[in-house]
């Protein structure tokens, strides 16, 4: 160990010097020749003399100088310095003046500062020799480089951390997790400071990793993650290739052990119990079991499944995708009176098997689950399940149909009692026996009105009628004949006036509503009111069908223009039923191709009765026009009266206009005084407020009769407006009460001006009161138009006086 340590120093103490001797390399010798210039270089003088130049080689300078002193990098001479001091050297470029310094006498440049390669690998300076008196160059400006010298001092660096990889559990040794890689910044191309290998700090007990690559790999083939699920393994990067002295750097990698199926399946449990009543229904889940597996994922996912026989037929497995729980349902209807207690066998599975681990063992696991059946009070049963009965249509009231039994499935056997749903048989069609089930027609039966009856008929016990059962039942209607074969249609034919014997008009068929299970037949043949005919022949074609020909040659329409021809229609029974039905047919005129053209419509019966329908339908029709008239009249009767009655109170046909100019003083048909001077009756006010008696007014003085004066104002304080409210309330009642005609609450007329009012007539046409004070002599001021009026005026002034006189 000695002598290993010995040996390195010895080895690190060369290698300085070295470098101390690169550093302070600087040779200049005269050198002449065509070598310095290129070819056209204005150095070049004439007679092949070759100017004096720069002559030096490449500095180098150690990085991360530590020393006190500025650290000597090397020379520059040029060969025309005969060291007296008269040339003055200068450097220019990067770093220069504050990184490096040169001696202006002797050309020696120096390092100030600490230098890093990392930062900075070299520098570009440019070299200058002037005369110190003149400050001519003497040289040529040059070019040249300052390297700064690798050293080992950056350590490795992981660079895309954090690491994390995964692997599957049990992977064979040597399978490949990931790739991790450090950089080391310093220079690859010197000694072996960047050079790296890489080893495992923590974790090698699981974990690999190789020194060149980088590539983590398992070490072990057990790695199980139900056991570990991740590792936290330590890498480290080491420069120098590892030698002693070497820099190094580290970092955590995160392992994660992935899933396989390796786990099967497997109950907690041995045996389950689980109980249920007999009366579930259908698809009711009884319970639920669940295998627990280790794996995660999909690596959990199962199916159940039931084993034994007994298990499949009463009960079903199913499987809940999101907990990965049995859920057994009931499959068949449970009965605790045959069998109490169920043995049902469930096996689990996993759903997806990784083939590389079947030897681990089965990827399976059963258990036993104990049903039991809790007995409860069921309802009857109907027994047997039959639901079709059949009667026949002529069936008599309180015939039997059918029976129906239902059964107590307790063991308490309770009798049954029996019923039918009546919102299945509204009409009470059939009844039922309540205690022997027996079904009876309640109403005579028509199969051509309703051939099929649908009824649920309920069971129930004696002594608990909560517990009741339903059976739907259907019972057909058989057909009897009782219904007679009629016409398809009321047909209607038409032969032409010139048509021969023999000729086809029409083709008739029947219908009949009876369905006999052998089938319908018919027969044809005129009726008896008929046989006279010698006009048409029937011609029974033997397939329920019939043929109307004609008998005679040529049809006269101005004799006879429509022939009715009963026909007799006959079943097959049994019994045999029949019906007359009637063929309209029409003598018609034809052209020559036998075309219809015209068409009369005055009917001839062939047989001269009217069936007694037809007469009846007539009467009653005659009967409802009549009681329509009646009822018209009537109303119209006691509309008229009463508007009869209201035509002496209503004063909208009374109002007379006389707003008419006239034609002059000439004319004097003009005017009607006769109609101006009629009076309004209001016979309501004399009868309600007695104010027309004749001690009013003077003797004789009748209100109705009274003329209007022209208007005279006389001031009253006191003003009685109670006739008027009473006229109107009147009004109002009586439109009201009336139901009979149009109400005239929303439009009434109230022209009335009331008895012995205070207030003078506003009329401006004439009065006949005996006590008026008014003098018309001023008409005769108003011009030549009104001077009819002053006179006519006038003389009823002499008719009032000589009347007062």
């Amino acid at each position: 160990m000695a002598k290993a340590l010995q040996g390195c120093l010895w080895t690190m103490l060369l290698l300085f010097c070295a470098i101390q001797e690169l550093g302070s390399w600087a040779m200049h010798t005269a050198v002449e020749g065509p070598g310095l210039g290129e070819p056209g270089d204005p150095a070049l003088l004439a007679g092949g003399r070759v100017k004096r130049g720069w002559v030096w080689n490449q500095f180098f300078v150690v990085e991360e100088y530590t020393g006190t002193e500025p650290l000597y990098v090397g020379k520059i001479h040029s060969d025309s310095d005969e060291g007296d001091g008269s040339i003055k050297y200068t450097i220019s470029g990067e770093g220069a003046g504050t990184i490096f310094l040169i001696d202006e006498i002797t050309g020696d440049i120096h390092a100030t500062e600490r230098l890093d390669r990392e930062q900075k690998t070299f520098y570009t300076l440019r070299a200058q020799a002037r005369d110190r008196q003149t400050d001519q160059l003497l040289e040529p400006e040059s070019e040249f480089i300052i390297k700064v010298q690798d050293i080992n001092d950056s350590e490795p660096r992981f660079l895309e951390g954090p690491y994390i990889g995964s692997v599957a559990e049990l992977s064979p040794v040597g399978t490949s997790v990931m790739q991790v890689m450090a950089s080391d910044a310093d220079d690859p191309t010197y000694g072996s400071s960047a050079r790296v290998v890489y080893s495992v700090l923590e974790g090698e007990q699981h974990f690999t990793v190789d020194s060149k690559t980088g590539v983590i790999r398992t070490a072990v083939a057990d790695l199980d993650r139900e056991t570990q699920d991740r590792y936290e393994v330590v890498i480290r990067a080491t420069d120098m290739a590892g030698q002693l002295g070497g820099l190094s750097g580290s970092t955590t990698v995160t392992i994660v052990v992935t899933d396989v199926n390796d786990n099967p399946p497997r109950f907690p449990q041995k045996m389950y119990q689980f109980s249920i009543v007999e009366t579930a229904p259908v698809g009711t889940a009884i319970g639920r079991v669940k295998a627990e597996d280790s794996d995660v994922g999909e690596n959990t996912d199962m199916t159940y499944q039931v084993k034994d026989e007994e298990g499949v037929e009463m009960f079903k497995v199913t499987t809940d995708s999101n907990t990965q729980e049995a859920v057994i349902t009931v499959q068949k209807p449970l009965d605790y009176e045959s069998k109490k207690v169920h043995t049902v066998v469930v096996e689990a599975l996993n759903k997806f098997v990784d083939p590389r681990f079947v030897d681990l063992g089965t990827f399976r696991d059963q258990t036993i689950v104990r049903v039991s059946v809790l007995d409860v009070d069921e309802p009857p049963e109907f027994r047997p399940p039959s639901n079709l009965m059949e009667v026949q249509e002529d069936a008599h009231v309180g015939s039997v149909v059918g029976v129906v039994t239902a059964l107590d499935p307790d063991t308490a056997n309770h009798p049954v009692r029996y019923a039918i749903d009546r919102s299945t048989d509204a009409e009470r069609i059939f009844d039922i026996d309540a205690k022997t089930g027996a079904i009876v027609t309640g109403k005579v039966l028509d199969r051509e009105t309703a051939g099929w009856h649908n009824i649920t008929v309920l069971a129930m016990e004696a002594d608990n009628h909560s517990q009741v059962s339903r059976a739907s039942l259907r019972i057909r209607i058989l057909d009897v004949n009782d219904n007679p074969p009629e016409l398809a249609t009321p047909y209607e034919a038409a032969v032409c006036e010139d048509a021969k014997p023999g000729q086809l008009i029409q083709t008739i068929s029947v219908v009949d509503r009876d369905e006999p299970q052998s089938g319908h037949r018919f027969y044809f043949t005129l009726a008896p009111e008929a046989t006279n005919n010698h006009h048409f022949s029937l011609l029974d074609i033997q397939d329920n069908t019939a043929a109307v020909h004609t008998q005679r040659v040529g049809f006269n329409r101005q004799e006879q223009d429509v022939y009715l021809l009963p026909i007799l229609v006959v079943d097959s029974g049994p019994p045999a039923l029949s019906s007359t039905g009637t063929l309209t047919i029409r003598v018609c005129g034809c052209d020559s191709s036998g075309a219809i053209q015209s068409c009369n419509s005055t009917a001839y019966v062939v047989s001269a009765t009217l069936s007694p329908g037809a007469l009846i339908a007539l009467l009653v029709c005659v009967l409802i026009l009549v009681v329509l008239v009646l009822l018209i009249l009537t109303l119209k009767r006691h509309h008229k009266s009463h508007l009869t009655s209201e035509d002496d109170e209503d004063m909208r046909d009374n109002v007379i206009k006389y707003n008419d100019e006239g034609g002059g003083e000439q004319d004097t048909e003009a005017y009607d005084m006769s109609a101006l001077r009629s009076l309004y009756d209001f016979s309501e006010i004399k009868a309600g407020d007695g104010g027309g008696g004749p001690g009013e007014g003077g003797p004789g003085r009748n209100p109705a009769s009274e003329l209007h004066a022209l208007p005279q104002w006389v001031q009253s304080p006191d003003l009685d407006f109670s006739v008027f409210r009473d006229y109107i309330c009147r009004k109002v009642e009586q439109a009201d009460e009336d139901p009979s005609v149009p109400p005239y609450d929303s439009f009434q007329t109230y022209a009335f001006e009331g008895s012995d009012s205070p207030v003078p007539s506003l009329s401006s046409i004439n009065t006949w009161s005996s006590g008026s004070e008014q003098d018309f002599s001023y008409l005769g001021g108003w011009g030549p138009r009104f001077r009819q009026l002053a006179a006519l005026y006038a003389g009823r002034r002499g008719d009032e006086d000589s009347e007062e006189s």
